[in-house]
C-alpha cells in the first residue's frame, strides 16, 4: 500500500519533533495540514536511527510541554503523529527519491554543520541518481535535479529550519553554486529559482530534553515565523505559526531581548565567579542580578527598541523571555550558554550599541559596553 506523503523531513531531531512535526500533529487534528512526513535519517548517528527505528512504529511518540504560561505553571504531555514513515538515507534511497518526486514540502533540521559540504561529492552524482550524496545539501541538489528532469512544472516549498540567518537564502545560495561548479544543465539554475520556494523563516522553543527511544520535552512558547513568499505552501496552518513581510523583526527581538539576555547573565556567571552549575533559572531567582537585567533590557536595549518603532511589541516580548527564563523545569546552564561567549557578545550586545548611535540616541549603555570590554579587542 503506498502512503501519501506530501512533507519530506530530512533530520530526526527532538526539536522538529516537538516544533514543526508537532504544530502538523495538531493542525492534522483540526484539517490544517496538507498530510503526513517521511523522516529520513541523513547521518550514521546511533540516536536518530533509533528514533528512526521508533517513528517506524506508527504508534506516534510523546511530547511533554512543561514550564510557565501565563503565570501558570503548565505540565501535560500530547502524542505527536504526522509522521508517517522513517528512512535512512543509506538504505532507503530509492524510496526517498520517489517521495522527493512528488512532494508538495520539504523540511530540514540538519545541525549546526548541517550546510557543509563533502569532498567525496561531485558530478559524477548527477550521472546516477541512485549514488547516494554524503552531505545534505548534495542530497537535496541530486533529488531536485532529478525531479527537475520528471516534473519540472510542479513546485516545491523548502523550509530550513536550521539556525541560520537567512536560512532559505542560505541553502539556496549553496545549491547554485554545486549547479554550477558541477556545470548541471543551465534549466536546472531556473528551476531552482522559478520552481523551487526556499522560504527564509526563525523557529524559536526550547526543547530542553529527549524522551526515550523518540519524544521531547519543550516550553510551552513556540514560534515559527516564516517570510511571505509568493507561491509558498505552507505544511500546515497553525497558531505559532507565524507569515511575515518582515522576518527581520522577529529576529531582532529573539536576539537582542532573549539571547541578549542570556549572554548577559553568562557574562555575570563568568566574571562574579559563580557557581559552576548555575542554571538561567537560579541566576533569575537572584534578586541582585535579576534586577540588572532587568536594567540592561529597560535601559539600555528597549530604548532602542523604541525609537525604531517598536515601543509595544519589544516589551511584551520581554515580558515572555522573563517567564521562559523561569521555567522550572527547564535547567539551562549558564556555564553551556557561556560557550563562545566573546563570539556571542559581538553579535548579541555590540549591535545594539551601534544601532542606538545610528538612531542618534543619547544612551551611554554602561553595562553593555562593560561585557564588550572584556573581550581582548572591544568592539
Amino acid at each position: 500500500m503506498t502512503i501519501d506523503t506530501p512533507i519530506l523531513q530530512f533530520g530526526t531531531s527532538r526539536f522538529l519533533l516537538a516544533h514543526a512535526d508537532f504544530f502538523i500533529s495538531e493542525a492534522l487534528a483540526t484539517g490544517k495540514a496538507i498530510g503526513r512526513i517521511a523522516v529520513v535519517q541523513t547521518t550514521s548517528s546511533a540516536e536518530s536511527a533509533k528514533r528512526i527505528a521508533a517513528l517506524g512504529s506508527d504508534k506516534g511518540y510523546p511530547v511533554r510541554i512543561r514550564g510557565l504560561q501565563g503565570g501558570e505553571v503548565i505540565d501535560q504531555e500530547y502524542m505527536g503523529g504526522a509522521v508517517i514513515r522513517s528512512l535512512t538515507a543509506a538504505n532507503d534511497w530509492g524510496d526517498v527519491r520517489d517521495i522527493a518526486m512528488k512532494a508538495d514540502v520539504i523540511l530540514s533540521n540538519t545541525g549546526d554543520r548541517g550546510y557543509d559540504l563533502d569532498a567525496g561529492d561531485g558530478p559524477h552524482l548527477a550521472a546516477d541518481f541512485t549514488s547516494v550524496p554524503r552531505s545534505f545539501p548534495a542530497k537535496l541538489c541530486m533529488l531536485l535535479l532529478e525531479r527537475f528532469q520528471k516534473n519540472p512544472e510542479v513546485p516545491v516549498s523548502i523550509f530550513p529550519c536550521e539556525l541560520v540567518p537567512r536560512n532559505g537564502d542560505r541553502l539556496k545560495s549553496i545549491l547554485r553554486d554545486l549547479a554550477n561548479a558541477w556545470q548541471l544543465p543551465a534549466g536546472f539554475s531556473f528551476y531552482l529559482n522559478e520552481k523551487c520556494r526556499f522560504a527564509n523563516s526563525l523557529v524559536d522553543r526550547i526543547v530542553s530534553e529527549a524522551i526515550d527511544p523518540v519524544g521531547a520535552v519543550a516550553e510551552p512558547y513556540a514560534l515559527w515565523a516564516i517570510e511571505k513568499q509568493e507561491g509558498l505552501t505552507l505544511p500546515c496552518r497553525h497558531p505559532a505559526i507565524v507569515l511575515t513581510d518582515d522576518l527581520n523583526r522577529y529576529e531582532t527581538l529573539k536576539l537582542f531581548l532573549l539571547n541578549l539576555g542570556h549572554s548577559y547573565l553568562a557574562e555575570r556567571w563568568q566574571q562574579d565567579g559563580r557557581a559552576p552549575d548555575e542554571t538561567v533559572r537560579e541566576a533569575m531567582q537572584d534578586k541582585g542580578l535579576s534586577a540588572d537585567l532587568e536594567a540592561v533590557w529597560r535601559g539600555e536595549v528597549l530604548p532602542v527598541f523604541a525609537a525604531a518603532g517598536m515601543g509595544d511589541e519589544a516589551p511584551a516580548y520581554v515580558d515572555e523571555v522573563r517567564e521562559r527564563f523561569m521555567n522550572p523545569f527547564l535547567a539551562h546552564r549558564l556555564a553551556d550558554i557561556a560557550s563562545n561567549h566573546d563570539e556571542k557578545k559581538r553579535r548579541r550586545f555590540a549591535p545594539v550599541i551601534a544601532w542606538a548611535e545610528r538612531l542618534q540616541l543619547s544612551l551611554p549603555q554602561p553595562k553593555l559596553r562593560a561585557g564588550l570590554a572584556t573581550i581582548n579587542n572591544g568592539i
